[in-house]
């Protein structure tokens, strides 16, 4: 079985609302490891994320430790990384041998062609002070002169305020379905030009959704905000579906 999930964001909110996401995504972790093959980590597993050569953010080790279980079971494990966990290096992979994807990827399983990505720098050349910001953010050299000047103490309390402040603009209760129409977009014109993919995954809106278009269909995540998390998972004959999890109670 192949598992994906997004949006966590492991490190949000109150002390309390911390504690209730990761062990229910500890639940989660545990619940896939059963039959899981692959694991696609779709971004923003964390609310912030940043190392430093020899330091990283404190916390979130009974996760680390599931996934690097998980990997040295055999199973493989994938972060794409999102707009709020794109900061790392080589921590997950040396520590916990999670493979970190950078870019959208089109994959293949069993002949069947999936296109993956957290999708938050994807059709937004409409937006320049957006693509700005994700130009500087994926800067080496931005990275480099921040890992250098501002203390761990003080980056981490300035990414989790930062990180707050674009987690809230991406509110599902504030969220609608128009909302998810530049992603959509997105995918109408990759498949135009590429024609053989069927699905594609996105996270980052935090808004769960599905849609069929004529050649393929559209698949977003939900966040780990609410009650109740959205994930998707392809099963031993390819059947690709979303499925839910209850974040205070079992699988529902």
């Amino acid at each position: 079985m192949r598992y994906f999930v997004s949006d966590i964001h492991l490190g949000a909110g109150s002390k309390a609302e911390r504690r209730r996401v990761e062990d229910a995504f500890c639940r989660w972790l545990d619940m896939v490891a059963s039959d899981a093959t692959e694991l696609y980590l779709m971004g923003d597993i964390f609310d912030f994320w940043f190392e430093y050569r020899r330091v990283v953010p404190r916390g979130f080790t009974r996760v680390l430790a599931r996934l690097a279980e998980l990997s040295a079971r055999g199973v493989r494990v994938v972060l794409f990384t999102g707009n709020h966990d794109m900061w790392c290096y080589d921590y997950l992979e040396e520590e916990c041998g999670v493979e970190i994807v950078r870019k959208p990827r089109v994959q293949e399983f069993d002949g069947i062609k999936l296109h993956l990505a957290h999708g938050d720098n994807l059709n937004i050349s409409g937006q320049p002070m957006l693509k700005l910001m994700n130009t500087i953010f994926r800067s080496s050299v931005a990275r480099t002169l921040f890992s250098w000047l501002v203390h761990p103490d003080l980056a981490l309390k300035f990414g989790l305020w930062w990180s707050g402040k674009s987690r809230k603009s991406h509110n599902k209760t504030l969220m609608g379905v128009d909302n998810l129409r530049p992603l959509v977009e997105y995918a109408r014109e990759h498949n135009a030009k590429n024609g053989d993919v069927e699905h594609y995954i996105f996270g980052h809106m935090h808004l769960a959704h599905y849609t069929k278009e004529e050649r393929f269909e559209v698949l977003f995540l939900g966040d780990w905000c609410g009650s109740e998390a959205v994930y998707a998972v392809m099963d031993s004959d390819n059947n690709l579906k979303l499925k839910t999890f209850a974040i205070d109670e079992t699988v529902s």
